[in-house]
C-alpha cells in the first residue's frame, strides 16, 4: 500500500524484519494505525546438496536483510516519509533453522539446515532407541515436542558430527549456535533469541523457561554456546550500520507465534493457520500450544511436475473441474509432522483413474493442505475441549479464492481473512513497538486497530465433508512407514530387491508380462 505526500506527519513508525524459508522482507508498519506504509523483498536460494537435504547460506540470508531494508528506505523516502520516524525494529523469523558461527570472526562455519531438512533422520532413530521403550514422546514433558528431524537440537547434534570446522570450534570455544533470529541480531553484537524461537529447539525447558541441562545432556550439546534466552519484546540491541543504524532492535518472535499476534489471536481459544511455504496453524490455549505443517505442495507442482508456471494458475486449473475425481494427494515431502510425526513417510497421490487430468491433481492439492489443517484443528479441538468455532488465516496462499471456500467446507467452520495479509510482520512490528524503552505501540485491547476482513462460509453439507476426509485419512495410512534407513539385507549381508514380497511380485509379474507380449506379437520363439 503506497502513502501519499500527504502522509508526511504519520508520527511514530515501527519496522519488521521478516526473514521466512524462500524470502526476506522489510516493512514499515504506522503504529497508531497498524497501516502498511512500505516494504521490499528479495528471494532466498535454496540448495540441495543430496536428496532429503535442504540449505540456505547464512551470509546471503543477512546481505538479503540489508538490502530489503535499504531498498525500503528508499522507497518511504521518495513518498516523503522520515525515516527517522522509525523508532523501533522487530525480528520475525523461519523456525528451528540452523546455523553455527565462530564468536570470533563471526563467520558461518556450514550453511544453514533449514528446518524442513530430513538428514538427521538416522541421528533421530539412534536418540529415540536410547530412551525408555523407544519413545519418540520420552522428552514431551519438558519440550512439548517428539524427537523429529525437524527441530534445532537434532540438526545442532548432526553438525557436530558431520563437519569438522563446527566440531573443533565446540571444542576451542568459539562456537555460537542459534536459529535465524539469533544470526540477525548477532550482527548487532547480542547473542540471544527469544522464548518462541528457543521452544522449538528441543533445548528449552517450556515450564522454567530456560535452556535445560538435562535436554543438553541428552543431545550432548555444550550450553555455552546457546544464545540467551530472552522475552519476545524487550531492546536486544541497537542497529550497527546502514540508514537506521542507531534503531533499537527491540521485537523478536518465530514467524507462527508473530502471526498469532498480528492476528489478535490474545484471547484463550482463538487460533490462525498460516499458508505458506508449509501450512502452520497456532491456537492460543493459555499455558500451552500447538502446531501443524503441511509440505510446500504448490512449488512442487510447478518447479518438479511443470504442471504450472504460476501459483495463481492453480486456482484456474482446480476450479475448472471443481472436483479431485476421487484423487487424493497426501504431500508428505519430508514426512508427516503434526499430528503424526511420522517421518518414514512419503508423498503419494492415490484414487487415479484414465479420466484423472492435471486439473484434478490441482484441486487434489488444493485440498490436501485443507485436509492436514482439519487433522490437526481436530487434535487441538480433543486436547481443548472447545471446539473452534471460525479460524483465522494469513499467509499469501490465501489469496487464492477456492482454497479458502475448499478449507471452510473441509473444517465445517467459517474461515476469516484479514484485507492486510502482512500479519506476520505486523506481530513482530507490535511486539517491538510495545517494548519498554520504546513504548510507541500500544496492545491494550481497546487500542488495537479493527481489522476489516472476509468470511468464507462452509458451502456443502457436513455429510459430504465427512466422506472426503475420511477417504484423505485412508490416503494418509497409504503413505505411512514408505522411508526407512535400514537396508533390507537377504541374509548374506547384501541387500536384494527381491526382500521386498511386494517389489518381488512386482517385478516377477512384469518380467512375465514383458515375455507374454512379445510372445503374443511374435517376437519370442516357443
Amino acid at each position: 500500500m503506497a502513502a501519499s505526500s500527504s502522509r508526511v506527519m504519520l508520527g511514530p513508525l515501527v519496522a519488521a524484519i521478516d526473514q521466512g524459508t524462500s524470502s526476506t522482507r522489510f516493512l514499515v508498519f504506522n503504529a497508531k494505525t497498524a497501516e502498511l506504509l512500505s516494504h521490499h523483498q528479495v528471494e532466498i536460494n535454496q540448495s540441495f546438496p543430496k536428496e532429503g537435504w535442504v540449505e540456505e547460506d547464512p551470509k546471503e540470508i543477512l546481505q538479503s536483510v540489508y538490502e530489503c531494508m535499504e531498498r525500503t528506505c528508499e522507497k518511504l523516502t521518495q513518498l516523503n516519509i522520515d525515516i527517522s520516524n522509525i523508532k523501533a525494529i522487530g525480528v520475525t523469523n523461519q523456525r528451528e533453522t540452523t546455523l553455527v558461527w565462530d564468536k570470533e570472526t563471526g563467520e558461518p562455519l556450514y550453511n544453514a539446515i533449514v528446518w524442513l531438512d530430513l538428514r538427521t533422520q538416522s541421528t533421530v532413530e539412534r536418540l529415540i532407541n536410547k530412551t525408555p521403550g523407544r519413545n519418540k514422546n520420552h522428552l514431551k514433558h519438558k519440550t512439548g515436542l517428539p524427537i523429529s528431524t525437524y527441530f534445532s537440537a537434532v540438526k545442532l547434534r548432526w553438525l557436530m558430527d558431520n563437519v569438522d570446522e563446527v566440531a573443533e570450534a565446540v571444542l576451542t570455544h568459539r562456537a555460537m549456535f542459534g536459529t535465524v533470529d539469533s544470526w540477525l541480531i548477532w550482527s548487532g553484537g547480542v547473542h540471544c533469541t527469544d522464548v518462541t524461537n528457543a521452544s522449538r529447539t528441543m533445548l528449552f525447558n517450556i515450564h522454567t523457561l530456560d535452556w535445560d541441562p538435562e535436554l543438553c545432556n541428552y543431545f550432548d550439546i555444550p550450553m555455552e554456546i546457546l544464545p540467551k534466552v530472552r522475552s519476545s519484546s524487550e531492546i536486544y540491541g541497537l542497529m550497527k550500520s546502514g540508514s537506521l543504524s542507531g534503531i533499537p532492535i527491540s521485537g523478536c518472535l518465530g514467524d507462527q507465534s508473530a502471526a498469532l499476534v498480528g492476528q489478535m489471536c490474545f484471547q484463550e481459544g482463538q487460533a490462525k493457520n498460516t499458508y505458506g511455504t508449509g501450512c502452520f496453524l497456532l491456537r492460543n490455549t493459555g499455558a500451552k500450544g500447538s502446531v501443524a505443517i503441511a509440505g510446500a505442495v504448490v512449488r512442487w507442482l510447478k518447479d518438479n511436475l511443470g504442471i504450472i508456471q504460476t501459483s495463481t494458475e492453480l486456482e484456474k486449473l482446480a476450479a475448472s473441474v471443481g472436483t479431485s475425481y476421487g484423487c487424493y494427494f497426501v504431500p508428505a515431502f519430508s514426512g508427516l509432522y503434526a499430528p503424526y510425526w511420522e517421518p518414514s513417510a512419503r508423498g503419494i497421490i492415490c484414487g487415479l483413474t484414465q479420466f484423472t487430468n492435471k486439473s484434478h491433481l490441482a484441486f487434489a492439492a488444493l485440498e490436501a493442505v485443507c485436509f492436514q489443517t482439519r487433522e490437526i484443528l481436530d487434535a487441538m479441538n480433543q486436547d481443548s475441549g472447545i471446539p473452534l468455532t471460525q479460524l483465522q488465516v494469513d499467509g499469501g496462499m490465501t489469496s487464492n479464492r477456492l482454497l479458502m471456500q475448499l478449507q471452510a467446507d473441509i473444517l465445517c467452520i467459517p474461515v476469516v481473512k484479514p484485507s492486510m495479509p502482512e500479519t506476520t510482520a505486523l506481530g513482530a512490528a507490535m511486539a517491538a513497538g510495545a517494548a519498554e524503552g520504546v513504548s510507541v505501540w500500544s496492545l491494550r485491547p481497546e487500542d488495537l486497530s479493527e481489522v476489516t476482513s472476509e468470511k468464507f462460509e462452509p458451502q456443502i453439507n457436513p455429510e459430504e465433508s465427512e466422506f472426503r476426509y475420511a477417504r484423505w485419512k485412508k490416503a494418509v495410512q497409504r503413505a505411512m512407514n514408505w522411508e526407512t534407513t535400514e537396508p533390507i539385507s537377504n541374509g548374506n549381508g547384501e541387500t536384494s530387491i527381491f526382500s521386498s514380497v511386494p517389489l518381488g511380485f512386482y517385478i516377477l509379474g512384469s518380467m512375465l508380462m514383458l515375455i507374454g507380449a512379445k510372445y503374443i506379437a511374435g517376437q519370442c520363439p516357443l
